[in-house]
């Protein structure tokens, strides 16, 4: 029921953190926030209430949310300040308990953000209130009609939650099973948002799995097939899929359709099979190397990336050369290096045989050089070629549809679809080749 009190929160700032499925959320938050007459500011010191849309993924993700709470409280002491997100599903007590915070939100009641803090005006002490419960089963597409306008290649969430077991991850307790969202509610979001960006990026926790707990036959395949059929995206672009979802149809539909970024994404997490056992990974590395096999002929420009993680318990040196040999004989443009974090209430905290801190590290960096190598490789490659890209909200620079930066010669509007002639390689990025000047 609507409240008649008169709230004196009339400015928010939201930060979220974490994967495109929590900036979706954040993004779903701000529209509702402003449908309840709420402004958004661009700064945390300008604001009556400060949301943060936390992650948990590993002990540094925690240990982040808690230090700018301080900050915040500390620069803005006259502010609210709401908790939400995994981080406030999982150890809502624990962040009740610092000071500032008046609200701990679950991702149970996200919804409900807009409700509560524009029904108990600021008065009303409410300190470390906490609202967590069972995450819902159902599950609609993140709505972000009202998205920041500065934005560029909006992420529209179209799945949460996991059903996997994971051993070292702490998601599916925090998320919820897996659960999709309808195709008509996939297809009047993605509608809204074509008339405005020309990028949009589907993504979900576990965004292959979209379908399966859905009445009838339709599959991830399926639903781009009927997006594309029946929506006026210029482009979409798949965010992480699982190895084991990057079918041959899906892998054949993204390469044979224009509107589909040339883009792989697969978390391969180790490339130890007696790692990925322990994992409770679904696959084994001569299946994924398929998949990228598969992926490379079809597509040879495109953009290949994969998560990793270093340091998982037992994980021997002969383990690490195994990852390290597996990652230089694949295709890979790019990879998303993780350090282990023991989560609580994970099989894999349990385990023996820890690694050390510092080991743990040092195969990060590792990691980390072979990718930037790989992927300075890439760019060289791409010299001389002309690439489909959009224009971005930062003048002057484009993404190409195989997920790489390019300068260009001269500013044009962002959300813009583009074709950029490669000039050569500019730092971490590429160049536009700059027509030459005909004289005479």
């Amino acid at each position: 029921m609507p409240s008649t009190l008169v709230t004196s929160v009339q400015r928010v700032y939201i930060q979220s953190f974490g994967c495109r499925a929590s900036q979706a959320d954040g993004d779903e938050i701000t529209t509702s926030l402003e449908s309840h007459g709420l402004i958004t500011v661009p700064q945390a010191g300008a604001a009556d209430l400060i949301v943060l849309n936390t992650c948990t993924v590993t002990a540094s993700a925690d240990a982040e949310a808690r230090h700018l709470i301080r900050r915040y409280h500390r620069d803005n002491p006259d502010a609210q300040i709401l908790v939400t997100g995994c981080y406030a599903q999982r150890s809502a007590e624990e962040l009740a308990e610092l000071e500032g915070v008046r609200w701990v939100v679950g991702n149970s009641h996200k919804s409900q953000i807009a409700d509560l803090v524009t029904e108990y005006p600021v008065g009303v002490p409410y300190h470390g209130w906490v609202l967590v419960g069972e995450v819902a089963d159902e599950f609609r597409a993140t709505s972000i009609a009202r998205i920041r306008e500065d934005r560029t290649r909006p992420n529209l969430k179209i799945q949460d939650g996991c059903s996997n077991k994971c051993s070292f991850c702490i998601i599916p307790s925090v998320r919820g099973r897996s659960r999709s969202a309808a195709v008509e509610d996939v297809l009047s979001q993605v509608q809204q948002l074509a008339t405005r960006y020309a990028e949009v990026v589907l993504t979900g926790i576990n965004l292959g799995r979209w379908g399966r707990d859905l009445p009838g036959t339709l599959r991830f395949p399926d639903l781009l097939r009927t997006i594309l059929r029946e929506t006026d995206v210029k482009r979409l672009r798949i965010s992480s899929v699982e190895p084991m979802d990057w079918s041959s149809d899906l892998l054949e539909l993204v390469a044979t359709e224009p509107r589909l970024a040339k883009h792989v994404h697969a978390p391969l997490q180790s490339g130890s099979d007696a790692v990925l056992k322990r994992m409770f990974r679904k696959y084994r590395t001569r299946h994924y190397a398929t998949r990228l096999e598969m992926a490379r002929h079809l597509m040879p420009d495109a953009a290949i990336g994969a998560d990793v993680l270093v340091g998982f318990p037992g994980e021997t040196e002969e383990d690490f050369r195994k990852t390290v040999e597996f990652v230089a004989e694949q295709p890979f443009t790019y990879l998303h290096v993780f350090t282990y974090s023991e989560r609580p209430g994970t099989a894999a905290a349990e385990y023996d045989g820890v690694v050390p801190m510092e080991v743990r590290r040092d195969r990060n960096r590792q990691l980390r050089e072979l990718s930037d190598q790989k992927n300075m490789a890439f760019r060289q490659r791409m010299s001389g070629k002309t690439l489909p890209a959009v224009t971005l909200e930062q003048r002057g620079m484009a993404l190409t549809t195989n997920f790489l930066k390019v300068e260009l010669s001269h500013p044009r509007e962002p959300n813009q679809l583009i074709e950029v002639e490669i000039g050569g390689v500019a730092g971490q990025c590429l160049r536009e080749r700059t027509p030459l000047k005909v004289i005479g």
